[in-house]
């Protein structure tokens, strides 16, 4: 579970491919019939097969023209884009009617493709789950840093333990266990569907999902043990959700945003439960929001971490990231 803070941005870049409407369109309002948008290949017009999001621009046609054209229309930012996207996921004529018409009333690209982009790999969406942000890749690469860089050496090493708490889609933990194989990556959420969706991301790369409340999820004999803990919980203010974009609000659960008053009560959740679970030397890295980031800091310092504040411009990304202090355990 995790979420874009609410104050930095009006929309485009919520997504994980910052696509976003600039104006909203009411649900049917916006059929592809009502614009004359030609959604079957007509006869001798071939549609070029694109296999990702980097392929080639494809010949000009009817078809992809049409759906640019009702893309745009909707307000989408990087309507060719998502138009080569949903061509290129459409396995039959009817299919890509569907989700066109789908796209342009406003249900976000991902939970229509079944996937999202995220570090580098395509981490399976559902309806119900949240989807993983570009920004958040902040959090692997501060975890991959703080990690071993080869498998642990001598036959009484054990691998470095990564958890993945409020992990959503697993995105977080795939990615990791992904580029560090070598560690021994746990994955956990309180939602059942995150929990359902993580295990088909988190499992194929050798890592475990749990399903509980925070701490509560995780094996009794990780405590002590966890080299690196990620944390991309809930932080969006409640006053603030109504402010999102309605991608956002109305296509992914509430407990997936709604972070309390303040935005940080999860933050201070982690923070109380998390140095018992950390090995010494541990760290704890949280995401946040820049506006954000000094209380989410302080509430860590409270806890007795040592922090320190990482912000990428390139991604966006804010986090926090706390080291167990000598004497702390």
């Amino acid at each position: 579970m995790g979420f874009p803070a609410a104050d930095e941005g009006g929309g485009s870049h919520y997504r994980s491919h910052s696509f976003g409407y600039s104006r909203s369109v009411p649900s049917g309002e916006l059929g592809l019939a009502a614009m004359g948008t030609p959604v079957f290949p007509p006869k001798g017009v071939a549609v070029p097969p694109l296999d990702s999001r980097t392929a080639g621009s494809p010949a000009p046609s009817p078809v992809f023209e049409g759906i640019v054209s009702a893309l745009r229309s909707a307000g989408c930012v990087f309507a060719e884009e998502e138009a080569r996207l949903l061509l290129a996921e459409a396995s039959l004529p009817g299919d890509l009617a569907r989700n066109v018409r789908r796209r342009v009333e406003g249900v976000p690209l991902e939970l229509i493709l079944g996937w999202a982009e995220f570090a580098g790999r395509r981490i399976l969406v559902e309806p119900g789950v949240f989807v993983p942000r570009r920004r958040t890749g902040l959090l692997v690469n501060e975890a991959l840093a703080l990690l071993p860089a080869t498998w642990p050496e001598g036959p009484r090493r054990k691998p470095a333990v990564v958890v993945d708490l409020c992990c959503g889609s697993g995105a977080v933990g795939a990615a990791i266990a992904h580029e560090a194989p070598w560690a021994e990556v746990h994955a956990a959420d309180i939602d059942p569907v995150a929990v359902r969706c993580a295990r088909r991301n988190v499992g194929p790369v050798g890592g475990q999902v749990h399903a509980g409340d925070l701490f509560d999820a995780l094996p009794r004999e990780l405590r002590g043990r966890v080299r690196v803990l990620v944390v991309n919980a809930p932080y969006v203010p409640t006053e603030a959700i109504r402010t999102m974009p309605p991608e956002a609000r109305l296509y992914e659960p509430a407990a997936s945003l709604d972070g309390g008053p303040d935005g940080l009560d999860f933050h201070r959740r982690v923070a109380a439960g998390g140095i018992g679970w950390l090995a010494p030397g541990g760290h704890l890295i949280i995401e946040t929001s820049q506006r954000q980031a000094s209380g989410t800091s302080a509430i860590l310092a409270a806890a007795g971490f040592g922090t320190r504040t990482v912000h990428s411009e390139e991604v966006d990304g804010t986090v926090v990231v706390g080291r167990v202090a000598a004497g702390t355990h």
